[in-house]
């Protein structure tokens, strides 16, 4: 469980760029930020935030873009935990207020911040960005391919993650790592395992989140990840909440 010892004393702005930052789940420049909210990111808001290891600023060409860490989305989640600043008034009292709420609804839901903010469709290159055209077939590529082995369905790779889960837990609805999960199932194709994990999260009896406190992963925890959202997730619980 996090504590509000784990979320930093920020000032309204930078928790406004967390806020933000979250809800488009993509990387951000300054003058998308300033379309979209009103306001920047630059001096000491995003040099403390980076310092915090919770934004990345790409700062190699302007307008600067800016993205979240992997523990700005936990920061993130974890907002509505921590004491709003004075200074932000009643407008970043009212934030929390909706942070918090949110928070309650994706846990009855069991969907996770990540799943939830990402873009569904793809981003269009940006102005002056060149586009990838598909190359011309050649003869070589038009050359019949051997026939490909038939891929297991993804029905049986979700049985196969919930007889490995029923291995493992303690009982159901018991927290089961996802490095424990692939070790079961390490001869299964990993691109299929991931896509069934993906496909689990929409199951009213299945919760697969991060880890809140990052320290805790192993370099195993964090190889066994599955990416959902723009998450990293590392436990799986199947069966009562």
């Amino acid at each position: 469980m996090t504590s509000p010892a784990d979320v930093p004393h920020l000032t309204p702005n930078q928790i406004n760029a967390l806020v933000v930052l979250m809800v488009e789940a993509r990387r951000l420049t300054n003058v998308e930020l300033k379309e979209l909210a009103g306001f920047t990111l630059t001096g000491r808001d995003n040099t403390k935030l980076v310092d915090l290891g919770l934004v990345d600023t790409d700062r190699t060409h302007r307008p600067f873009a800016h993205e979240l860490t992997e523990e700005g989305w936990r920061v993130s989640r974890q907002l509505h935990t921590s004491v709003p600043p004075k200074q932000g008034g009643s407008t970043t009292r009212s934030l929390f207020v909706v942070l918090s709420n949110l928070h309650r609804s994706l846990d009855r839901l069991r969907v996770s911040h990540g799943d939830f903010f990402k873009q569904t469709e793809a981003t269009a290159p940006a102005a002056g960005e060149p586009r990838h055209e598909a190359p011309a077939p050649t003869a070589a590529m038009t050359t019949a391919a051997p026939a490909a082995v038939a891929p297991v369905s993804a029905a049986a790779v979700e049985a196969l993650v919930r007889s490995a889960y029923r291995d493992l837990a303690t009982a159901p609805g018991a927290w089961v790592g996802l490095a424990d999960v692939r070790d079961r199932l390490a001869d299964t194709d990993r691109v299929a395992l991931d896509a069934a994990l993906r496909a689990m999260v929409g199951r009213e009896d299945v919760r697969i989140i991060p880890v809140a406190n990052s320290k805790s992963l192993t370099a195993r925890d964090r190889a066994a990840a599955v990416r959902i959202g723009n998450e990293d997730n590392h436990a799986l619980a199947i069966g009562p909440a």
